[in-house]
C-alpha cells in the first residue's frame, strides 16, 4: 500500500466521519452550536417595540403585598378580568392553571374555621352563596379569555377542552408535534366558558435554556395550539389553524416525512422546525411590557393602555417560581416568553433554520475538506493552514451575516470542527511521513558522513544543492603503507573484510573528534574539520584524532597477529601514514545537479595529501604543516624540515606529531626538543 493511497484512505475516512457526524448531530456538538446561536442573539437582540399590542398584567411582589398572598380568591381574578374586559382588551390569557376548586369559596373556606353550633347554622347560609369558581366562570364567559394548560406525561389527567379546529396540508402534523399522553388543565366549569385554550409548555433543552417554543402539541390523538398561538387566534377572531407539512403542495419531501413546515393563524404564517417549534428571537427584558395587577384592580390604568391589546396575566414574583433562562437573561418570568413569542409573530421577525442549511453545510465540508487534503499533500501544511483558516473565517462570517441580515441559523460549528479535524489528520500524516523519510535519510547518510552533517541536512534540506563556501579548515589524509603487498596475499572477500576492520575504528575516532569523513579511496581515507559546523579548535581535534588513530593501529595489529597465528600464516604489521594541514579551502556540495558530494577542494588539501606521502620518507606516522602545529600549540611537535611539496614554489615547514599536551610537558620531550633544535641548527649550517 503506497503512501498516497494510504493518505487518501485515512483522510477520506475522516471526511466521511465528519459528514456522518453532521447527520447524526450528537448532543455535545448540538449544544455547542446552540451556544454560538445564543452569542449571536446577545450581539444582535431584537429591540422591544412599545407600539406592539402585547402587555403582561403582572402579579408582582407589590401586588402580592397589597392584595394578599397567592393564590388570590378567584373573585379577585373575576374583578381583574372584568376591568380588563371593560377596558376593551382584545384577548385575555391566563398563564396559569386552575385544576382544583377555589379553597377560598365560602363553602370551602368554612371547613377551616373553628367548629361551633353557630358555625353549623352559618354553613347552611354559606352553601346558598355562589362559589368563587362560579363567579370566576361568569367573568371568563363575559370576556375573550384564553385558559392555559400544561401537557404532561401523566395518563391520569384532565384533558383540555378543544376550542379551535385544525386542518392540514401534507402529512398529518400529529406525527411530528411534541407528544404527551395527558395534561393538567383547569376545571371544566372554567374551561367551558373560555373562548380558547393553549399549551404553556416548551420542550426543554439539555442546558435548560429556552430557545424554541412549540406552536402545536399532540395530546393522545388530538392537536392543541400553544398559549401564544391561541392568543393570536382569538385576537383575530379566527376559528381554525392551517398546518402545512411535508408532502403539501409546493413542499418537496421526495417521499420522506420530514415534518411540519409552517402554521397559519389568521393572517399570520409562522415558520417552524420539523417538530412544529418556533425559534425565539429574544429582545431584552423591559418593564414597559408589564402592568402591575394591583394598578388594574385599583383603576389606576387608563383604557388607552388596555384597549385592543393582547393581555397575558402572569407573575414575575420570584417566590412563585415561574422563572426561566434565555440566551439573553439568566432569569426571566415565564409569562414573558409567551409575550415575546406573540410579539415575534406579529412583527414577523423570525429565526429560521433553512431547509437547505444542512445540505449546504455537508457540501461545504466535503468540498473544502477535499481541497485542504489535496493542498496538504501537494503544498504542505502551511498553505493548507492558510486555506483552512480562510475557510473557517468565511463560514463564521457567513453564519453571522446570515443571522444578522436574514435571521437564518447557519451552523459554523460543524464546518469548523470538520475542517480542523481534516487539517490535523492530513498534517499529522504528512508530518509522520516526513519524519519517516528524514529518519531514513539519517540512517542512510550516517554511514557516509558525520552525524552533525546528517542532522543539519535533515533540518535544512535547502543545503542539498550545488555550491560551496571558503572556510578555514584542517585536513587529514591517511594511507596504508605497503598496501599492494598486503592485498596480494588476500582474496576479494578477505580484502574487503580487512578494509572494513581497518576503517571502522578509524572512522569512529574521526567522528568522535567532530570530524567529517570526506571519502574512502582504496586504502586511503580523507577527513576534514570545521565544516559543516563551526569548530574553533579544529586543528587540535584533528591532531587528537591522528594520535588516537596511531594508538588504534597497535590494537588492530595485535588482533590481526593473533588471528594470523590461529590460522597458521605469517603476520606483517600494518602501518599507516597520516598527513595534517590547516588553511583556507572551498567546502560544499560539489559535482553535478543529479549527483554531488559534500567535499572540500583547494591548495591546502593537496598539501595535506603530500604530507601524508612524506610520512614514509621520514619514517613517521604523522606529519603536520606549520599552520596546524601553530594552531595546536598544546601538542608535542618537532620541526622536521623545510619541504617544497609538488605543486608549490616555496618550501614549507613540516612537523612531526609525537604526542598530546601531557607528552609536550614531559621532561623527556623537553630534553629531546632542545637537542632537536641544536640538531636542526647544525643541519641547516651543514655542520
Amino acid at each position: 500500500m503506497g503512501p498516497r493511497f494510504l493518505y487518501i484512505l485515512i483522510v477520506g475516512a475522516v471526511i466521511l466521519a465528519c459528514l456522518a457526524l453532521r447527520v447524526w448531530d450528537p448532543a455535545p456538538v448540538a449544544r455547542l452550536r446552540s451556544l454560538v446561536f445564543d452569542s449571536y442573539q446577545r450581539l444582535a437582540p431584537l429591540k422591544f417595540d412599545p407600539e406592539l399590542p402585547v402587555r403582561i398584567v403582572d402579579i408582582d411582589e407589590e401586588s402580592l403585598q397589597r392584595i394578599g398572598q397567592w393564590p388570590w380568591p378567584r373573585t379577585v381574578l373575576s374583578d381583574l378580568v372584568g376591568k380588563l374586559r371593560d377596558a376593551g382588551a382584545a384577548t385575555i390569557g391566563f398563564d396559569m392553571v386552575f385544576p382544583e376548586p377555589d379553597r377560598m369559596s365560602p363553602a370551602n373556606a368554612v371547613r377551616y374555621w373553628p367548629q361551633s353550633d353557630r358555625l353549623t347554622e352559618l354553613k347552611r347560609e354559606l352553601d346558598a352563596l355562589p362559589s368563587n369558581d362560579r363567579i370566576f366562570a361568569g367573568a371568563i364567559g363575559s370576556a375573550p379569555v384564553i385558559m392555559g394548560f400544561i401537557a404532561s406525561p401523566s395518563h391520569e389527567s384532565r384533558l383540555p377542552l378543544p376550542k379551535a379546529g385544525f386542518s392540514h396540508g401534507g402529512d398529518d402534523p400529529r406525527l411530528f408535534a411534541p407528544y404527551y399522553p395527558g395534561a393538567t388543565s383547569s376545571l371544566e366549569k372554567l374551561q367551558e366558558p373560555s373562548i380558547g385554550t393553549g399549551a404553556l409548555n416548551w420542550v426543554p433543552e439539555n442546558d435548560q435554556i429556552i430557545r424554541r417554543m412549540p406552536i402545536l402539541v399532540t395530546i393522545r390523538d388530538s392537536l392543541y395550539p400553544s398559549f401564544s398561538a391561541d392568543l393570536l387566534r382569538v385576537a383575530q377572531g379566527a376559528s381554525t389553524y392551517l398546518v402545512k407539512s411535508s408532502g403539501a403542495s409546493g413542499e418537496k419531501a421526495f417521499g420522506e416525512k420530514t415534518g411540519i413546515v409552517k402554521v397559519r393563524v389568521g393572517d399570520f404564517e409562522i415558520p417552524t422546525d420539523a417538530n412544529g417549534q418556533m425559534w425565539l428571537h429574544f429582545s431584552p427584558q423591559s418593564r414597559d411590557r408589564y402592568i402591575p395587577a394591583w394598578k388594574v384592580l385599583d383603576g389606576e390604568i387608563g383604557e388607552e393602555e388596555l384597549a385592543g391589546r393582547i393581555l397575558l396575566i402572569g407573575t414575575s414574583a420570584a417566590g412563585l417560581l415561574d422563572l426561566r433562562a434565555t440566551p439573553l437573561e439568566a432569569s426571566v418570568p415565564g409569562v414573558e416568553l409567551h409575550a415575546q413569542a406573540v410579539e415575534q409573530i406579529i412583527r414577523g421577525s423570525y429565526l429560521l433554520r433553512p431547509d437547505f442549511a444542512t445540505p449546504a453545510e455537508l457540501l461545504y465540508i466535503l468540498l473544502l475538506g477535499i481541497l485542504i487534503a489535496v493542498l496538504i499533500y501537494r503544498a504542505g501544511a502551511l498553505g493548507s493552514a492558510v486555506l483552512g483558516g480562510l475557510a473557517v473565517a468565511f463560514v463564521l462570517w457567513m453564519s453571522w451575516h446570515a443571522f444578522k441580515s436574514w435571521g437564518w441559523l447557519v451552523d459554523p460549528v460543524y464546518p469548523t470542527i470538520a475542517l480542523t479535524a481534516i487539517y490535523l489528520t492530513g498534517s499529522s500524516f504528512v508530518f509522520l511521513r516526513t519524519e519517516r523519510e528524514r529518519n531514513r535519510v539519517r540512517n542512510a547518510f550516517s554511514h557516509y558522513m558525520a552525524p552533525a552533517l546528517v542532522e543539519r541536512l535533515a533540518d535544512e534540506p535547502d543545503r542539498l544543492k550545488l555550491g560551496g563556501e571558503t572556510r578555514d579548515m584542517t585536513l587529514l589524509f591517511s594511507d596504508v603503507r605497503g598496501f599492494t603487498t598486503i592485498s596480494e596475499g588476500l582474496d576479494a572477500e578477505e580484502l574487503t573484510r580487512f578494509l572494513n576492520e581497518l576503517f571502522t575504528p578509524l572512522s569512529n575516532i574521526i567522528l568522535d573528534e567532530q570530524g567529517t569523513i570526506d571519502k574512502f579511496m582504496g586504502d586511503a581515507l580523507m577527513a576534514f574539520w570545521n565544516a559543516p559546523l563551526d569548530d574553533p579548535n579544529h586543528a587540535s581535534h584533528a591532531c587528537a584524532a591522528a594520535l588516537r588513530m596511531a594508538d588504534e593501529m597497535a590494537v588492530l595489529n595485535e588482533r590481526w597477529q593473533k588471528a594470523a597465528e590461529d590460522a597458521g600464516r605469517p603476520h606483517k604489521p600494518v602501518i599507516i601514514g597520516i598527513g595534517l594541514n590547516t588553511g583556507l579551502c572551498c567546502v560544499g556540495n560539489l559535482g553535478s545537479e543529479t549527483r554531488f558530494d559534500y567535499s572540500v577542494i583547494g591548495d591546502n588539501v593537496n598539501v595535506a595529501s603530500r604530507l601524508e606521502g612524506q610520512s614514509k620518507t621520514y619514517g613517521l606516522v604523522t606529519i603536520a604543516g606549520e599552520e596546524t602545529a601553530s594552531r595546536a600549540a598544546d601538542f608535542a611537535f618537532l620541526e622536521l624540515d623545510l619541504l617544497k611539496v609538488k605543486g608549490k614554489t616555496e618550501a614549507t615547514r613540516i612537523f612531526a606529531l609525537l604526542g598530546d599536551g601531557t607528552v609536550r610537558r614531559s621532561e623527556p620531550f623537553t630534553a629531546l626538543s632542545a637537542k632537536h633544535q641544536d640538531f636542526l641548527s647544525a643541519y641547516r649550517k651543514m655542520d
